[in-house]
């Protein structure tokens, strides 16, 4: 990687913590200041209007301060009050508004709406930066979450339990690469009751992938007269096209039920059946031929990586199947937000204290200025507030990123922070909130000890692998949901700054963010050409398969669950059915395409599918536009 591309990640690191510490800081100031000036002002008003009025801005404001502390729970802006934020009516501003009525909140660990009309009352171009690349770093933090931790927890597990390549590819391989878009999802449906933005994201990312990326392989290998397995893509497409008219007719009934949200999840079992049989038999058949894949994270120069997923044939020999997939597949995918790419040497590298670190090596030749020197460790350390909390509650027991310290501080505070994350429940007394903390601190604190004396600081343990890895699997899973509810947070909040529906920030925004990845490692795979193509293809058509039944099954899974012996009602959004029906239509234009041109991949494919997409964007817009209109005139 490029000095410049390392130096603009750590700048943007860097940029990212300072300003979760600047809002980390406005949200102290929020109950600081905010309490002086609402007692002094309501005294006043209780003189003039009676003791009705002071006592509603007092339990707003309590609200208010109880609302910081509210993960779990984190609630939806209520439509009704909100709506009359920008009017505030008997109020002197937004801020005072906000303060009377706490629940028009953006539901997060953070009061993102508060912090916009009140931190940045008086400059408001300040508070649109700041959410806006707090978004960004969000959207990040979410896929650099799947990279640098979930992947490699998923990897060590499949090892663990010897489960064979093909095994995995269909089953934990999806979830790794799928990661931030279905943990988003099931943070919108459960966390903040904001279904419709879940819903959005999924559908989004899935149109985006299905008409964006694969339009752009497309146009990217034009010309050179590159095949697409037939049976391939008319079994991804077809299933592809099943999970949507599914969802479609669930969506048309309104609610589904335990069995029914159980059996919407059960077709990606069938599917990955379908495929697992599928490569069997063209490998015992000899005409499977994956090729030689270029990853798209460095590893060691020793570690065979251009290698195809089975032994080439010799004499009358069927090929057999490696015993495990390529280390650089578990995270292809996010391979482009994890910081451990830009990383040039492991070996090289001396161990500290903590042994792994983020600092990105650069070449120590005489010609180095001390400046750069310096502005690197500058640049770690301001970028710890972003990522030290993940390391030290996260277990990595991976070789060249192993650290007995940073081991040890996540045997020990993991367990407080699930407990800090459970305190944050509503109607939980004191006393259970104690006690959970002193439960916590038990547990980290037996963990961490044993953790102490069972490991050593050259290499990770070799023996119980098991806990350490299920270990990282969880709080990887832990940081995802509170990364994905502050993420749905900021959408709700940018929706009622900008009075919109935030489920149209999470039709676009969200699932630009999420499929990035994608675009990025397909466009790569297919610059190289041959049989990368086919992957690069199938992975367009099976990633969204995946997220679709796992990052809307799942939740209603959950939401059913919760409703017995009711039914669980969906969110209601009827824009959603042009979302289908413009991924329904972008699958049946390749479905004609594509066999038309003998399975060549051409321009003509690529251009339409890009141009439905734009044409979707258009009619989402002029919907949301539409939409803008009435509210206005009812207001």
């Amino acid at each position: 990687m490029e000095l410049s591309s390392i130096r603009f990640r750590q700048s943007f690191n860097c940029t990212c913590a300072l300003i979760l510490l600047l809002l980390l800081f406005f949200n102290q100031e929020q109950k600081i200041v905010r309490t002086h000036n609402l007692s002094l002002r309501g005294t006043l008003q209780n003189i003039i209007d009676g003791e009705f009025e002071v006592t509603r801005r007092r339990m707003g404001e309590k609200s208010l301060s109880d609302n910081s502390s509210n993960i779990l729970n984190a609630r939806k802006p209520a439509p009704t009050v909100c709506t009359g934020l920008n009017d505030h009516k008997g109020y002197d501003n937004k801020c005072e508004y906000l303060i009377a009525f706490p629940e028009c909140g953006s539901g997060g660990f953070l009061n993102y709406i508060v912090f916009f009309y009140c931190d940045c009352e008086k400059i408001s171009i300040i508070g649109y930066v700041i959410l806006g690349i707090w978004l960004t770093a969000l959207i990040y933090m979410l896929s650099n979450n799947a990279a640098d931790y979930f992947c490699c927890s998923l990897e060590k597990m499949s090892i663990l339990l010897h489960l064979p390549p093909t095994l995995a590819g269909v089953a934990l391989l999806p979830l790794g690469n799928g990661a931030p878009d279905v943990f988003a999802s099931i943070a919108a449906f459960v966390g903040s009751d904001a279904g419709e933005v879940g819903l959005n994201s999924i559908l989004g990312g899935a149109i985006f992938v299905c008409c964006i990326v694969v339009g752009a392989v497309s146009i990217r290998v034009a010309g050179q007269r590159v095949r697409i397995d037939k049976a391939c893509f008319v079994r991804d497409v077809c299933f592809l096209l099943f999970v949507v008219v599914s969802l479609l007719v669930i969506m048309i009934i309104g609610e589904v039920g335990v069995l029914g949200s159980i059996a919407f999840i059960a077709i990606y079992l069938v599917y990955a059946i379908s495929v697992a049989v599928s490569e069997i038999f063209r490998a015992h058949k000899g005409s499977c031929n994956l090729g030689l894949v270029k990853p798209l994270l460095p590893v060691k120069e020793n570690e065979e990586i251009f290698v195809s997923l089975l032994d080439p044939v010799s004499g009358d020999d069927v090929p057999h199947l490696h015993t495990k997939l390529p280390h650089w597949m578990w995270s292809s995918n996010v391979a482009i937000y994890s910081n451990q790419a830009v990383k040039v040497s492991f070996d090289e590298r001396t161990k500290t204290l903590w042994g792994w670190n983020e600092e990105e090596t650069v070449n120590d030749d005489s010609s180095s200025f001390s400046c750069t020197k310096f502005c690197s460790k500058l640049f770690v350390w301001l970028e710890l507030p972003l990522i030290l909390p993940r390391k030290l509650t996260i277990p990595i027991i991976e070789e060249d990123r192993w650290s007995k310290g940073y081991a040890v501080a996540s045997a020990t505070l993991a367990p407080i922070l699930l407990a800090f994350l459970w305190n944050t429940q509503d109607n939980l007394s004191t006393l259970s909130g104690g006690i959970l903390y002193l439960v916590g601190s038990i547990i980290g604190g037996v963990l961490g000890i044993l953790a102490f004396i069972y490991t050593i600081v050259e290499r990770p343990p070799q023996r119980f692998l098991f806990p350490w890895v299920f270990g990282g699997f969880f709080m990887s899973i832990v940081w995802f949901y509170i990364i994905a509810n502050e993420l749905v947070a900021v959408l709700e909040a940018l929706g009622v700054i900008f009075a919109i529906n935030a489920s149209i920030l999470g039709l676009t925004v969200l699932a630009w963010g999420n499929s990035m990845g994608d675009l990025v490692a397909d466009l790569a795979l297919a610059s190289n050409g041959g049989d990368d193509v086919q992957i690069a293809m199938s992975g367009c058509y099976a990633g969204p398969i995946f997220n679709v039944l796992a990052g809307l099954g799942i939740p209603m899974v959950l939401g059913a669950l919760s409703k017995r012996p009711a039914s669980y009602v969906l969110p209601k959004d009827t824009s959603l059915y042009y979302t289908l029906g413009f991924l329904i239509l972008g699958l049946v234009w390749a479905l004609i395409v594509l066999p038309r041109n003998k399975m060549q991949p051409n321009k003509i494919l690529g251009m339409g599918l890009i141009t439905i997409y734009l044409i979707f964007l258009c009619c989402r817009a002029s919907l949301a536009i539409g939409g803008w209109s009435t509210v206005s005139l009812t207001l």
